[in-house]
């Protein structure tokens, strides 16, 4: 699976966990809604990367720290 795939489930993921919408997302995190949607349907929009910043900023606003946020079996075979 590539990366910006993984982090894209992820999130969406932790945001099910946390019956969390994206756009509560974003506004807790203070951050652009699109910017969320690019990230969570990166095979939709050819988004190829994601700033490490904005997966920071998702993480802290979902209470989880980036080593939880990476610690998923999502990221075990990662192909970029």
């Amino acid at each position: 699976m590539k990366l910006i795939l993984a982090v894209g489930k992820r999130t969406e993921n932790l945001l099910n966990e946390r019956n969390m919408t994206q756009y509560q997302l974003a506004k807790s995190g203070g951050f652009n809604r699109a910017t969320l949607w690019h990230v969570i349907n990166p095979d939709i929009t050819a988004v190829k990367t994601v700033k490490l910043d904005t997966v920071y900023q998702i993480a802290d606003t979902l209470g989880v720290s980036l080593k939880e946020f990476f610690d998923d079996p999502l990221f075990d075979d990662i192909s970029d």
